[in-house]
């Protein structure tokens, strides 16, 4: 570290057991490791030198760093600056961030395999029939065939600095967006959008409101990046509005959910939990994040928090599985800053989405074929589901919501339920993953079935469904 910037540590702190900004031994040791090794004050410098220090191997993996406070007096910087800098250390993973518990050097080894998303899929069961994968059924996609065919040859797109979402597109999507959108852009998926929301709207321990259930890739998603989610139970309308009182009062930046076909519960949320939640919020100018992953196959009308709270709200909606996977494209439309904000740090990479993709979603937004195909698709996967919850009922098993490409299931043991199945060539996905609080003894043990792509024997498929849930009492020798 330059003399003009380097600090005299018995100056400010003379007697390290005293009670004004004592740290502990082993503490001062790695402060006074950072802070030597730090060439420039701001958060650029703290990343660099913290980055180049655990390369080094001088910071040791799962090792605990000082707190941000005890940096920032050190270096004279705001704890802000700290912040931005563990930000930058957090997203390519060189730290964790793990709440109240403080900030330890990353563990890169099996980061694949502790990851939620990762667990979802029983790759170590062999089963001929997977429902574990929450994917549409192929055979109800539209084809693309005849769009294709009347594509003009014309390119779309001249220049680098042309508007990144196709002006007809965005007047289109406008026009449908459930309350009016302040700004709209396209991005790659829905997983993209939540990304680029947490990396330019949120930063490194902010806490934000999840459901719980809830996605896994989302629960990846934040801790990439360092945020720290807060679990919120839900019911069959929605997020409940005593648990949302409550994470409110922890001060949460943002809330993310999914308003309809919740993924895996399959419930929509009902206008009366939106104004419930809405009422809780207003005022608060916390950001809310809603992934309308389904799209046109859900039941009915959207219902978006968007309406009550229209600026401090950001609506995504994904056309994967309702036109197509390949696509990945998702709709970005609400409060004008935060996607302002998402749009000005995608002009550093990508900058947009391609126009040809875009201009193949607006033209099958336009066909009515292609409309007339996605609400047969969206009944036939009601159907679906509706064969197997038949059976469940028959005999009892509980199971959530009514919507959607999945089922949860409760049942008496995870893993047992999952081999039993396996056994008969099913394979399902664990619903460890997708609960946060997975200690919690009140949360009982689910799976998540997805009916979605089942074409056939729907009744024998929820019998094994049945008695994977409720297994028979071993018998006891007398």
């Amino acid at each position: 570290m330059p003399s003009e910037f380097r600090i005299n540590h018995e100056q400010l702190n003379p007697d390290p057991k005293g009670p004004v900004g004592a740290v502990p031994d082993d503490g001062r040791r790695l402060l006074t490791l950072i802070v030597d090794a730090v060439e420039y004050p701001n958060a650029q410098g703290v990343a660099a030198a913290v980055g180049r220090l655990i390369s080094s191997g001088e910071l040791a993996e799962g090792q605990r760093l000082p707190t941000v406070r005890a940096i920032a007096r050190e270096l004279a910087v705001s704890p802000t600056t700290i912040s931005d800098a563990w930000q930058i250390l957090g997203r390519g993973r060189a730290i964790d961030t793990r709440g109240r518990q403080g900030t330890f050097v990353g563990n890169h080894e099996g980061v694949r395999r502790r990851q939620r998303f990762w667990q979802i899929y029983p790759s170590e069961l062999d089963t001929g029939l997977d429902l574990s994968e929450g994917v549409p059924d192929p055979e109800l996609l539209p084809s693309l065939g005849p769009i294709l065919a009347g594509f003009s040859d014309q390119p779309f797109t001249s220049s680098y600095l042309d508007d990144p979402v196709l002006p007809p597109l965005r007047e289109l999507l406008q026009g449908r967006w459930p309350f009016p959108a302040e700004a709209m852009t396209v991005v790659n998926g829905a997983l993209d959008a939540l990304d680029r929301i947490c990396a330019t709207s949120l930063r490194v321990g902010d806490r934000v409101v999840v459901e719980d259930p809830g996605f896994p890739p989302l629960f990846d998603l934040l801790e990439a990046h360092g945020i720290e989610p807060v679990g919120v139970r839900m019911d069959a309308e929605g997020i409940r509005p005593d648990d949302l009182e409550r994470a409110v009062e922890r001060r949460v930046q943002a809330v993310f959910l999914q308003p309809r076909s919740h993924n895996p519960t399959g419930v929509d949320m009902s206008s009366r939990r939106r104004d419930e939640l809405a009422s809780i919020l207003a005022g608060t100018g916390i950001l809310v994040v809603e992934d309308d992953h389904s799209g046109d196959l859900s039941i009915g009308e959207p219902i978006s928090l968007g309406e009550p709270l229209a600026d401090t709200t950001v609506r995504i909606q994904s056309f994967s599985k309702s036109h197509g996977p390949d696509l990945r494209l998702a709709a970005v439309g609400g409060a004008r800053q935060p996607i302002a904000e998402l749009v000005t740090r995608r002009r550093l990479g990508s900058s947009w989405t391609s126009r040809l993709l875009q201009q193949l979603l607006l033209e099958m937004l336009r066909d009515e074929a292609v409309a007339a195909g996605v609400t047969r698709a969206g009944e036939t996967y009601r159907q679906r589901r509706r064969l197997v919850t038949e059976v469940l009922d028959e005999h009892g098993i509980r199971y959530t919501g009514s919507t959607g490409l999945n089922l949860w299931v409760e049942v008496d043991d995870e893993r047992s339920a999952l081999v039993s199945l396996a056994a008969q060539g099913i394979g399902v996905a664990p619903g460890s993953p997708f609960q946060l609080t997975r200690s919690d003894t009140t949360t009982r043990p689910h799976i998540r079935v997805t009916t979605g792509v089942l074409t056939q024997n729907h009744r024998e498929i929820a019998a094994h469904l049945v008695r994977a849930a409720r297994p028979l009492p071993t018998r006891t020798a007398v």
